[in-house]
């Protein structure tokens, strides 16, 4: 069901839901002021680990595929040194770096304004589809891209077509080539087919996106496998395997924090005249946990405390778990749900998701009340069509972009 007014849909009075904000705020504050050494050290200590991994795949994979008696332990090897190097590089660090978690050191390589991560994608855009887009309108029907980024139907709420039929078989195309459906996603594919989207401004991107995906192909596809010589092929299949199993994990990772049982959907509606409160509201009902240990939590970029993540995207991330204690009693306090579940558990409900709403809404059974209104073609919009964003959402300028080429 599509919320289009949280405040009533949680029972909230006016003052309850601005001494929420109030008490966000104060936590806010609370880890702004106690930000030092230790967490500096977590994040350089974290980027050290993650180019030893990257190099020592690198080499093992050169050096260990000489030798047929060590051929296939290294690649094994190798092949998993570059799948972590790969999976910490995007989750832990470069996404949270691009979110302007560790601006406040003044490290210009730790910066959200240079850091350029090993995906496809151009950080620019990411941080445009993901920053302003997806963080500022969280589950918002029209608004937010990542409500199955163009391809899939993960609301009762969203027309159905029949090419939803094969939502099954994109999404597994998604997961497998997760980072080249992210490379295209700031292009708005919705936009596009409708002719909607500015030519320029596709052109613009287009450009982007080939010179980023040239980038990766010819390093991980041509220039590594080249300096292992005879081993070229081995290298080539390793390097491939360590990308699919880096897009298989971040994908699991995302649908688990936005698309379980309990992460709900909302109206056009809500969006008028919300506070800072009711935004805070809203990401707390958007947005899903899970459980895990402290090794688990790294390796998804502290995305298992995605809750905190809406909230405070551009705090630490290896705060998340600190600041999830305060977030649960603030939710027991106002009779807030608070969803998480085990890894498996999430992702299962995303499954089940994906494919009951393949069919038509009459075929299946809701989980939830039925949408309050017909379902509809919700028209994406624009930029000029969408309001200001929220200063803690991370800096992002089309117009510096654009004229960055």
């Amino acid at each position: 069901m599509a919320i289009k007014d949280v405040q009533e849909y949680m029972h909230l009075t006016d003052d309850e839901v601005e001494q929420l904000g109030r008490e966000l705020d104060a936590i806010r504050q609370e880890i702004e002021e106690s930000r030092g050494e230790k967490d500096a050290a977590y994040i350089n200590r974290l980027i050290r680990i993650q180019r030893g991994l990257a190099a020592a795949g690198r080499l093992t994979l050169m050096l260990g595929t000489q030798r047929k008696e060590t051929r296939v332990p290294a690649v094994v090897a190798g092949t998993t040194f570059l799948a972590l190097h790969k999976i910490l590089e995007n989750m832990e660090i470069g996404h949270n770096v691009m979110h302007g978690q560790w601006d406040w050191m003044n490290d210009p390589e730790i910066h959200s304004s240079n850091w350029e991560w090993d995906t496809a994608q151009p950080a620019e855009q990411w941080k445009h589809s993901h920053n302003y887009i997806h963080h500022q309108f969280t589950n918002v029907l029209g608004y937010d891209n990542d409500i199955g980024y163009g391809i899939l139907r993960m609301a009762r709420e969203q027309k159905w077509h029949p090419a939803n039929l094969g939502q099954p078989v994109y999404n597994a195309l998604l997961a497998t080539l997760f980072e080249w459906g992210v490379a295209l996603h700031d292009l708005d594919i919705e936009r596009i087919r409708k002719g909607e989207k500015d030519p320029k401004e596709m052109k613009r991107q287009l450009k982007q996106i080939w010179r980023k995906g040239r980038n990766q192909v010819v390093k991980d596809y041509v220039v590594y496998p080249a300096l292992a010589g005879r081993q070229w092929r081995t290298v080539l299949t390793a390097n491939l395997a360590s990308n699919v199993v880096r897009n298989l994990w971040a994908y699991v990772i995302i649908f688990c924090g936005h698309f379980p049982d309990g992460a709900l959907h909302f109206t056009e509606e809500e969006l008028e005249d919300e506070t800072r409160s009711e935004w805070y509201l809203r990401q707390i009902l958007g947005a899903a946990n899970f459980k895990g240990g402290p090794l688990l939590h790294v390796m998804s970029g502290n995305l298992g405390f995605q809750i905190e993540h809406h909230l405070f995207p551009d705090l630490p991330s290896n705060r998340y778990a600190q600041i999830s204690e305060r977030v649960q009693e603030l939710c027991r306090k106002y009779d807030i749900p608070y969803t998480t579940g085990p890894l498996h558990q999430q992702y299962g409900q995303a499954l089940r998701t994906i494919i009951k709403l393949s069919v038509p809404n009459s075929w299946t059974s809701s989980d939830q009340p039925e949408p309050p209104t017909p379902s509809r073609e919700r028209r994406r919009k624009s930029d000029a069509e969408r309001p200001p964003r929220r200063q803690e959402l991370g800096g992002w300028s089309r117009s510096a972009a654009g004229a960055r080429g």
